[in-house]
């Protein structure tokens, strides 16, 4: 509901940061948690009936983010904090990518060169922006909700 009443209406040029996106990734690369998939699915659905976009596009994209961010925790777990840039990066291109595919795809007239540049490199940086604080903020509620267990 933030998405949609809040952040949607702070835009940069024509993109707005994705926070679905950011919790989505932030939660995927937390250490203990593993309903990242379950959340993924969850996000898309809901995002996908939220949005003017076809049914399945975002949900395919969320999808596809975690697997990403899956994918780098497994690799680069070491320094989270890189983990959660690139896979913020990937996954913004990828949302971006797909939308704009589903619309073109649709009949919709979309001059690709300025939807990268109004849009997608906007957006791109809002969210890398806001990455830090939300990584912040999905870990503190990971630690919350999957406290370390200590050995006696």
């Amino acid at each position: 509901m933030f998405q949609s009443a809040v952040a949607s209406y702070i835009p940069l040029l024509h993109g707005t940061v994705d926070l679905v996106l950011l919790a989505l990734i932030a939660w995927a690369l937390q250490e203990r948690v593993d309903t990242a998939w379950q959340w993924a699915l969850i996000g898309g659905l809901l995002f996908s009936l939220a949005s003017a976009l076809p049914v399945g596009v975002m949900l395919l994209a969320y999808v596809g983010v975690v697997a990403i961010a899956e994918l780098i925790k497994r690799r680069v777990w070491q320094i989270p904090i890189i983990a959660m840039f690139v896979t913020v990066f990937f996954g913004t291109l990828l949302t971006h990518g797909l939308s704009v595919t589903a619309l073109v795809l649709g009949g919709t007239p979309l001059p690709l060169f300025q939807a990268l540049n109004l849009v997608t490199l906007p957006s791109l940086f809002l969210n890398i922006l806001l990455a830090i604080p939300m990584y912040s903020l999905i870990g503190d509620l990971a630690g919350w909700l999957y406290p370390v267990e200590l050995e006696v």
